[in-house]
């Protein structure tokens, strides 16, 4: 895991002020939009690093997404641009921090479910925000370690206790 620093910032906000503009910029509803979004080459390009270099603005990148994947109106449900800006800063921190694609945290938690925690958890440090959302899905990166150790010990012992009752 990684410290954030002004890169990283800068990419939250980045990331952060193009979901909020989605709401009056694009036609489909913002589920669509973000899914979009976090499986673009932008998405992509933001991931590794070199993006803040580019040349572009919120309207480009958005341009960008409708081109790549084609202009659509299916959908309605928009969300707030305060909830957007939210959403879209916290995938931008958890992706940076964590070192994981845009992909990755997409698949780890839908836009849907972060929204459902945008009143609990928008006051607080996104770190923070972050780290309970991982203790509430139980998904800890430390853990992972701790717990496929015990399911292996537990394999062992099962298959220690059926060699004994075999003899």
């Amino acid at each position: 895991m990684r410290k954030i620093d002004e890169i990283g910032l800068k990419l939250c906000k980045m990331q952060a002020e193009v979901f909020s503009a989605s709401v009056k910029e694009t036609n489909c509803s913002s589920l669509i939009f973000m899914r979009r979004f976090m499986n673009s080459g932008v998405a992509q390009r933001m991931d590794l690093g070199g993006f803040l270099f580019e040349a572009c603005d919120v309207h480009q990148i958005i341009q960008e997404i409708e081109t790549e994947f084609g202009e659509s109106s299916y959908g309605k449900e928009k969300y707030s641009e305060a909830e957007l800006y939210w959403i879209g800063y916290v995938y931008r921190y958890w992706s940076y921090t964590y070192q994981k694609t845009s992909k990755q945290i997409y698949k780890l938690i839908k836009p849907k479910e972060l929204r459902g925690l945008y009143y609990p958890y928008h006051s607080l440090d996104p770190a923070q925000a972050i780290e309970r959302i991982l203790e509430a899905k139980d998904l800890n990166e430390k853990d992972f370690t701790a717990r496929g150790v015990k399911i292996m010990r537990d394999l062992i012992k099962d298959e220690k206790s059926k060699k004994c009752c075999d003899l």
